[in-house]
């Protein structure tokens, strides 16, 4: 595959030695694997369109696909599962949280309540 100027937003080395082994080993080779994460980090950090995706990196078409590919069988799931794991036993901490918090905010509408208050008035 040809070499082209990295993006901010490629793997390094090291992200991609991690990342590698995380990934399904079928019929992708494991450059061309690298170059579509780095088309979809691409999209996912600047957030434009796919079809906007720079000419240097595979066919957005491609890049696209591999992406749904992963989302579909999990894979982006237990990446992230697998990641976090790794980053709470290097700060020394259980590998899997013991504790859940959930915040929520309720919104006050007003005094009459939902369909009332969106009714226009009768004349």
């Amino acid at each position: 595959m040809d070499t082209r100027k990295a993006y901010s937003t490629d793997l390094t080395d090291a992200e991609w030695e991690r990342l590698k082994d995380l990934l399904p080993q079928k019929r992708t080779r494991p450059e061309r694997a690298r170059e579509y994460i780095n088309g979809s980090l691409y999209i996912l950090r600047t957030g434009c369109s796919w079809r906007l995706l720079p000419h240097d990196f595979p066919p957005w078409s491609t890049v696209h696909t591999y992406f749904r590919k992963l989302m579909r069988d999990g894979t982006w799931q237990k990446v992230n599962d697998a990641l976090r794991e790794q980053v709470r036993l290097k700060a020394g901490r259980e590998a899997e949280p013991s504790l859940v918090i959930v915040d929520s905010q309720s919104v006050k509408t007003t005094e009459k309540g939902a369909l009332v208050a969106s009714m226009a008035a009768r004349k």
